[in-house]
């Protein structure tokens, strides 16, 4: 007979019951890990228990028939038998990995430190009135490194004091002080090592996120998708009224550089020409060749500045044009001397 077989027939009937009762429990849920529960009182365990519910359970049992169980149910599941050591528990929800290990932070409360446990973290004596009347305890407070003195009828700290850094080890003087203080610089909770969820095992280094971080990254990348897709016009339900809104701007603004007579762009050209016709009367001294709405006006800002970056594209348009030999100073100004009559003329009877 094999050792297999010796070891089957001797299992007490109520451990084969209570395997039995943890495969059940394991194939209930999407998601099961292994906490620690090393260190929690059973009150504050308790209080955890209550917590979670509706969210997630835990049961506890022997280290070996957890094992077992874990590796009659297998599927993955088996890996989870090198986290059982020391004091555990089986945790199981039905939420992702991620969710479980968030509920499992959120669940852990302040507690005291004990003598001869190792901080978690500076322990740090803060500034001020202990409340503690005058007494041996300011020489305890002062014998763990903190600096206090009797002052008004008190015990005060004078100045916030680190007495431990953190991975120290709590000695029993500084133990009782932080007691008497009612300082709890550690925190106890389920300590999750391992969970498995989707045929992957996942470490706490992997579930711990910054959620600020993470949605600020998917804000980002959604914000880039959506400019990726406006520039290469590929529409989407995100995008298409964008996409709409600049392809209408364009239309209009090619309207407007083709002066295209279309109901939209109507109004600015219309616009546009009232303020070159200003433009231009306020350049002409003789008042009496304008009618007497553009008699005294002054030029546009906005038409001065559309004029004179019109007559720059006309130069540069025609620079190419022009042969640089070519002196055109003399005949132009012929020109503009015999125009200067005929184009007040032209106004003059255009305006009646």
């Amino acid at each position: 007979m094999s050792s297999e077989a010796r070891r089957t027939e001797t299992i007490p009937e109520w451990k084969r019951e209570e395997v039995a009762d943890i495969v059940e429990f394991l194939e209930t849920y999407d998601a099961v890990g292994i906490v620690g529960v090393e260190g929690i009182p059973s009150r504050q365990l308790q209080a955890m228990r209550r917590e979670l519910y509706g969210q997630a359970e835990l049961r506890m049992s022997r280290n070996t028939l957890t094992v077992r169980a874990l590796e009659e149910v297998g599927e993955g599941l088996g890996e989870l038998t090198e986290f059982v050591n020391g004091q555990i528990g089986l945790i199981a929800s039905n939420d992702n990995p991620f969710g479980l290990f968030q509920q499992l932070e959120e669940s852990k409360t302040p507690a005291p430190i004990g003598a001869d446990e190792v901080t978690p973290t500076d322990i740090t004596i803060p500034e001020g009135d202990t409340g503690v009347d005058p007494g041996p305890f300011v020489g305890e407070l002062q014998q763990v490194g903190a600096s206090a003195r009797i002052q008004d009828g008190s015990i005060t700290v004078t100045k916030q004091s680190t007495v431990l850094e953190e991975g120290g080890v709590v000695s029993a003087e500084l133990s009782n002080v932080l007691s008497e203080l009612g300082i709890e610089p550690k925190e106890v909770g389920l300590d999750l090592r391992g969970v498995y969820a989707d045929g992957v095992v996942f470490g706490p280094d992997e579930l711990e996120l910054d959620i600020a971080e993470y949605r600020a990254d998917i804000e980002s990348a959604t914000a880039a998708a959506q400019n990726l897709s406006v520039n290469a016009g590929y529409p989407t339900a995100q995008t298409v009224d964008t996409l709409i809104a600049k392809a209408a701007g364009e239309a209009k603004s090619v309207g407007l550089f083709a002066e295209i007579e279309s109901p939209d762009v109507v109004p600015e050209l219309i616009g546009r020409a009232d303020a070159q016709v200003q433009a231009l009367a306020a350049e002409i001294d003789d008042e009496d060749a304008l009618p007497e709405e553009l008699q005294d006006v002054d030029a546009p800002a906005s038409a001065a500045g559309a004029a004179a970056a019109d007559e720059q594209t006309d130069d540069d348009d025609h620079s190419e044009d022009v042969e640089p030999d070519v002196d055109v100073g003399s005949d132009g100004d012929n020109n503009n001397d015999n125009d200067d009559g005929d184009g007040a003329e032209g106004l003059g009877e255009m305006f009646g």
